[in-house]
């Protein structure tokens, strides 16, 4: 199993930076976060955990891999819209994913050069595509591509975690990307702090 890599200069940074952050890094130690190390492979797990939960989207996931087998574009590309459709999902969110593998096969965009962009570019990319927005390809950024530096506004756990942990009954944009601006450039790593935070 792959895992998002960080350690003892992230989180000393985080408990300089930020004196909350830092205690619930101490009490909640490391944290071990599988990734996907194939872009593509990683997008296509993003699209179908959107919007229903974990378990939902475990159960989901585990259908498409005994469907195709590798999740390649070539795999989805020969699978039928309905056979993808039963594996749990919605007619919509199939189309997406055969239309993500359709441009990779035709040469529109390459999944695998994306480890050369910035992550502006990369959001820019995968966001223009059909089916992904801002936060999916974030969570790419992080899940895929190790991007260290990643905290999204757009992700209800982490504005969750973010108010838990300052005790806050409201988190307007701008005080949000105060504390984003607090933790880079790792956000990546105070994220998955937020992620566990959401929970208590």
């Amino acid at each position: 199993m792959d895992i998002f890599k960080y350690g003892h200069e992230e989180i000393e940074y985080l408990k300089r930076k930020d004196k909350r952050l830092g205690a619930a890094i101490d009490k909640i130690g490391m944290i071990k976060r599988e990734i996907i190390a194939d872009p593509f492979t990683a997008l296509v797990s993003n699209i179908v955990g959107q919007q229903i939960s974990s378990k939902a989207a475990e159960t989901v996931w585990n259908r498409l891999c005994n469907l195709l087998g590798n999740i390649t574009p070539e795999s989805i590309a020969k699978a039928s819209l309905s056979e993808i459709q039963g594996c749990g999902m919605t007619l919509r969110k199939a189309g997406y994913i055969k239309g993500i593998a359709d441009v990779d096969i035709s040469g529109e965009v390459n999944f695998n050069t994306l480890y050369t962009l910035t992550d502006i570019e990369v959001i820019k990319k995968l966001s223009s595509l059909n089916g992904v927005g801002v936060w999916t390809a974030e969570m790419v950024l992080i899940f895929s591509l190790c991007r260290p530096d990643v905290a999204s506004y757009g992700d209800l756990a982490i504005r969750k975690g973010m108010m838990n942990l300052y005790g806050l009954k409201e988190l307007t944009k701008e005080k949000f990307y105060k504390y984003k601006k607090r933790y880079s450039p790792y956000g990546s790593i105070a994220s998955l702090y937020l992620w566990a935070l959401s929970v208590i």
